[in-house]
C-alpha cells in the first residue's frame, strides 16, 4: 500500500475506486453525496475489506455483517456492469492475538481502499495503530469499547453506539424493572469489561458482587455459588452468547430466578441454542441497534450497520472522492438517516446519536422483531 506522509489530522491511503452509491431498497441518503456520479472510476475493481470473526465462538456475528456489506455491493454492482466493487474478508475469530498479521496483509494490499471492522473491540484496540499510520480509512459497524476512539487513530469510525451508552441505558434497565441487588459477571475481554463495568459503575450500591469467567470456559458453578450467596435478584453478563448461554443454563440449573440481562454480544439466537430454551426464557439483551426494516435483504445482529458502513464508503467515492484522506475526511462531515438510524460522527469518530434496545427471549426464541426501547 501507498505510504503517505502526516497531515495535521489524518494520513492518506491509495487512491480509491470511485463508485455511484445507489442506495437500493433503502432511505439512506447523504446530505454530502451527488447521485448520478460515476467518481474515481480508475479504480474500480477494487476492493474493501471486512476484518472480523467469520468462524469460531463469534462467527455468526461477523457472518452477520459480512451479509449486510455483501448486500450493500450487490445494489452497486447490480446497477454497474462496469465498475465491479469486491469484498476480501478477513478471518480473525474476533482474536487480539490473531488480528495485527491480518492487518499488515491489509494495509500491505493495494487493491484494499477502506476497512469495514474491525468487529470486534479487542481487536480494534490491537490493530488501530496499524490503520492509522497506514491511513486506511475504517469503519466499525459493532466496536463498542469507549477507549478505542480516545487513541487520537483519526481515520476509525463506528456507526454503533459505544459501551457507555449501552452500559448506562442497561443498567436504568434493570433499576427500572426493580432489580435492586446485581451480579456483574464479564470474561475479561475489553468489549466486555468495558460494558460491565460501565453497568456496575452505574448501578452503584445496587451491585451485591462482580466476577470474570474466561473464553471457552464451561464450568459456571462457582459464579452461581457467589450469585446464591449473594441473593442476587439479577444478573448482568458481559460477553458473548456462547458463555452467556452457559451461565444462564448453570444459573437455572442451579436455582436463580431472577433476571439474567447480557448485551449486543449476546444478542443472537445462538444464546438460545446454548443455554436451552428453557433456561433462556425471559432473558433480556440489549443492544445499540433496532431491528432492520421488513424488506431488508440481510439478517441478524449489526447487519444493519455494516451495510450503512459500506454504503458510507461508497458514497464518499460518489462524491468524487479519490484518496483515504478524502475519504476519510468525507466520513467525517458524513450526515444520514441509515438503515441503522442517524449518521452523523463526532470529532473522535463515534456518531452523535444512539438508541439502545432490549430484546427479549419468549417461548423458547429470541424475539428480534420486537425490541423495547430502553434509552
Amino acid at each position: 500500500m501507498i505510504r503517505f506522509s502526516k497531515s495535521a489530522r489524518m494520513l492518506a491511503v491509495v487512491a480509491a475506486a470511485g463508485l455511484a452509491l445507489s442506495s437500493c431498497g433503502s432511505d439512506n441518503k447523504s446530505d454530502n453525496a451527488s447521485s448520478g456520479s460515476s467518481g474515481g472510476s480508475e479504480l474500480c475493481g477494487k476492493n474493501l475489506a471486512f476484518l472480523g470473526a467469520l468462524t469460531g465462538d463469534a462467527g455468526a456475528l461477523g457472518q452477520n455483517m459480512v451479509g449486510g456489506i455483501e448486500l450493500a455491493l450487490k445494489e452497486y454492482n447490480d446497477k454497474h456492469a462496469d465498475c465491479q466493487i469486491g469484498l476480501k474478508k478477513f478471518d480473525s475469530q474476533g482474536s487480539p492475538d490473531t488480528a495485527p498479521g491480518l492487518a499488515t496483509q491489509i494495509v500491505n494490499d493495494d487493491t484494499i481502499f477502506g476497512l469495514i471492522g474491525p468487529g470486534f473491540s479487542g481487536e480494534s484496540l490491537a490493530t488501530g495503530k496499524t490503520f492509522f499510520e497506514a491511513g486506511l480509512p475504517s469503519i466499525s459497524p459493532s466496536a463498542t469499547n469507549v477507549t478505542i476512539t480516545q487513541q487520537g487513530w483519526t481515520t476509525w469510525h463506528r456507526v454503533i453506539g459505544n459501551d457507555d451508552a449501552q452500559g448506562a441505558a442497561d443498567a436504568q434497565y434493570l433499576t427500572d424493572n426493580g432489580a435492586a441487588k446485581v451480579y456483574v459477571v464479564d470474561d475479561g475481554q475489553d468489549y466486555s469489561k468495558g460494558l460491565a463495568g460501565k453497568v456496575t459503575d452505574t448501578l452503584g450500591d445496587a451491585v451485591v458482587g462482580t466476577d470474570q469467567i474466561s473464553v471457552g470456559q464451561t464450568d459456571m458453578s462457582a459464579v452461581v455459588t457467589k450469585v446464591n450467596a449473594a441473593k442476587a435478584d439479577a444478573v448482568f453478563y458481559g460477553g458473548y452468547y456462547t458463555e452467556a448461554g452457559l451461565l444462564a443454563k448453570a444459573l437455572r440449573q442451579g436455582g436463580f430466578k431472577g433476571t439474567f440481562m447480557s448485551g449486543d454480544g449476546s444478542e443472537d439466537p445462538n444464546f438460545v441454542k446454548v443455554a436451552g430454551a428453557q433456561a433462556a426464557e425471559g432473558a433480556v439483551l440489549s443492544a445499540p441497534a433496532g431491528p432492520p426494516p421488513a424488506d431488508f435483504g440481510a439478517t441478524g445482529l449489526y447487519a444493519t450497520q455494516s451495510y450503512d458502513a459500506a454504503n458510507i464508503f461508497l458514497a464518499a467515492l460518489d462524491d468524487g472522492a479519490s484518496t483515504g484522506e478524502e475519504i476519510n475526511t468525507f466520513i467525517g462531515s458524513y450526515t444520514a438517516d441509515g438503515v441503522s438510524g442517524p449518521i452523523e460522527f463526532d470529532e473522535n469518530g463515534d456518531i452523535t446519536q444512539s438508541k439502545i434496545y432490549a430484546y427479549f427471549v419468549k417461548n423458547g426464541e429470541l424475539d428480534v422483531e420486537n425490541p423495547q426501547a430502553i434509552s
